[in-house]
């Protein structure tokens, strides 16, 4: 790995970094390169009273393992260390997370103490932008144990001439058969921006989300994701080796109701498919599956 920014047991402060968030790439080029930039945090833990607040948000039950998503969280101020270096060509605020997968190789206990590796890779032209993704790995001693990509957007005008932008009908959403009703209260994005340290405007208050063309606060794409995989543990899903992907759709504004249906796949035992979806069940705020390795 080259140009590898190196962090032992402390994290980069959030603060600092959350001032150069607002200013960074904003004379970005038409035709950007996204450089090699790479980050790790060596011999992190996990701090337990943090943990039982990120978990009592997302509705995860207390235990001896963290989460699936937990090392997303740990992992957060490596990512916003890479996407506020002065080589990094995009503005951060104007970035969109189209999708995470998460691959969890074995549960990690509370207690162990993990190195963590960042990257960004993965640039990619398409008739929306550019996207590019983070890559994460997690590694206890020699083995890597945790890994994810979140892929990201800048959006530019499509310059196919219009032929790619012309409107189809989004495909009808699955009828899935199983249903619990979800509820996002208006203060999510302030009690999940706090313990994740993502304080993106748009999260926070309808006021600071308005600057940014949303009527309201939207809730973090990732705590949506959590949410849903808590909600599974209970129906035997979201725990031991496993995949989880997951595509972020329409916004879910604050404060909001919505509805998470899920069934395992017609094809494989071991998949399943989940939405999180409105309450009349045909917008979609995310789709995903959960796969058992």
């Amino acid at each position: 790995m080259q140009n590898v920014i190196s962090y032992k047991s402390t994290p980069p402060a959030l603060w600092t970094l959350y001032g150069k968030a607002l200013t960074s790439g904003f004379n970005a080029d038409e035709s950007p390169v996204i450089p090699t930039l790479a980050a790790e945090l060596i011999g992190v833990s996990t701090d337990p009273s943090r943990l039982r607040q990120y978990a009592s948000i997302c509705g995860y039950r207390a235990g001896t393992k963290v989460p699936v998503t937990w090392p997303h969280i740990l992992a957060f101020p490596l990512h916003l260390k890479l996407l506020t270096e002065k080589a990094f060509p995009l503005p951060l605020l104007g970035l969109v997370h189209l999708r995470n997968k998460i691959t969890q190789l074995r549960p990690i206990a509370v207690g162990e103490c993990m190195d963590i590796q960042v990257r960004l890779d993965n640039q990619e032209s398409t008739d929306r932008g550019i996207e590019f993704d983070l890559v994460t790995e997690v590694s206890i001693g020699d083995q890597r144990v945790w890994e994810s990509l979140s892929t990201n957007l800048y959006r530019q005008p499509d310059k196919s001439g219009g032929k790619s932008n012309a409107k189809s009908r989004p495909p009808a959403l699955a009828r899935l058969a199983h249903t619990l009703d979800v509820n996002a209260p208006e203060s999510l994005g302030r009690h999940y921006g706090k313990v994740s340290g993502d304080l993106n405007p748009i999260h926070m208050h309808a006021l600071s989300a308005r600057l940014f063309g949303f009527p309201r606060a939207i809730a973090h794409g990732m705590w949506s994701k959590a949410h849903c995989i808590a909600l599974l543990e209970n129906e035997g899903w979201g725990d031991g080796a496993m995949t989880v992907s997951a595509n972020f759709k329409k916004p879910l504004f604050l404060p909001g109701k919505a509805r998470l249906d899920w069934e395992v796949s017609a094809s494989r035992t071991e998949q399943l498919d989940f939405q999180l979806v409105n309450r009349k069940g045909d917008a979609p705020h995310l789709t995903g599956t959960i796969v058992k390795e």
